[in-house]
């Protein structure tokens, strides 16, 4: 069985390749005794709804992947070697890194989410079968659409709680309403990471860069500009579209939110089918 679903463009179609890798709440048969939770943990787990916020992007020209397996089975933003020891004890790479590798050992509000540590052969029947085959396809896209495009622009698309911790003083300080993550603009060409911060700032939102986050192992290992390959990582404000204590979707704000991504959808689109050549900025 399958759990990725791949959407190519409905119209003309760009080099813009938008990926979903945390909305996905399906807990597969094969790991579903490994596993300790609810589907409402599950949900809240999740990069709620982010999938259905993108599903307009076909439509203005984009390729849409989405996996539909939770995070709590795999992690499609970390990298196969981010193993926790803790989590896989026998695993020659397992290191001591928070709860949360490729591999989570304990949900976000840190209740423990394995029934046991997992085996070398249970971890790796994970990569196997729901890891690899994502970001297989996430390669097998992007490299059609750079020979077909001569370049291509990856968008990860994640959202995040409304407010983190102070590291400082503690509290909680609210986040921006959207956080492009390009490490530094490493990972990405300038004028697409501009048109991304103007658009949504025209769009009456608040717009922080790398942080709280920079992007993860996707857009780190993905972005290679210089080869004609790009990727963003967008992370959105869960406030803006979801009731955060009932998971209860804001229907206007929701509607509003989509309209605001299909427009940027198209104008990268736009921007990427344009003359000259994409470097580093």
């Amino acid at each position: 069985m399958s759990y990725l679903e791949l959407t190519h463009p409905h119209t003309t179609p760009s080099a813009v390749l938008v990926e979903v890798p945390h909305s996905g709440l399906q807990v597969p048969p094969e790991v579903e005794s490994e596993i300790q939770s609810t589907p409402l943990a599950v949900l809240r787990d999740s990069d709620i709804y982010v999938d259905q916020l993108y599903r307009g992007a076909p439509m203005n020209g984009a390729t849409l992947l989405v996996s539909r397996v939770s995070r709590y089975v795999v992690d499609l933003n970390r990298g196969p070697e981010d193993v926790d020891s803790a989590a896989v004890p026998r695993h020659p790479r397992g290191r001591h890194i928070p709860a949360r590798g490729v591999v989570w050992r304990a949900r976000t509000d840190g209740t423990p989410l394995l029934r046991a540590p997992l085996s070398i052969e249970q971890f790796s029947r994970r990569l196997e079968l729901f890891y690899n085959p994502y970001h297989q396809a996430l390669r097998d896209v992007a490299a059609q659409i750079l020979q077909e495009h001569g370049r291509v622009l990856i968008l990860a698309a994640h959202s995040m709680p409304s407010s983190g911790r102070r590291i400082i003083g503690g509290g909680k300080v609210r986040r921006a309403d959207v956080v492009p993550g390009t490490r530094g603009r490493s990972t990405a060409d300038g004028r697409i990471i501009d048109l991304i911060d103007s658009h949504f700032r025209e769009s009456g939102l608040s717009v922080k860069h790398d942080d709280p986050y920079r992007g993860g192992w996707t857009t780190s290992s993905y972005g290679a500009p210089k080869r004609g390959q790009h990727a963003v990582q967008i992370e959105l404000n869960r406030a803006l579209y979801v009731d955060e204590r009932t998971s209860e979707i804001k229907k206007e704000d929701f509607a509003q939110l989509q309209a605001v991504l299909e427009q940027l959808v198209h104008k990268l689109g736009k921007l990427l089918r344009g003359s000259g050549q994409f470097a580093t900025g």
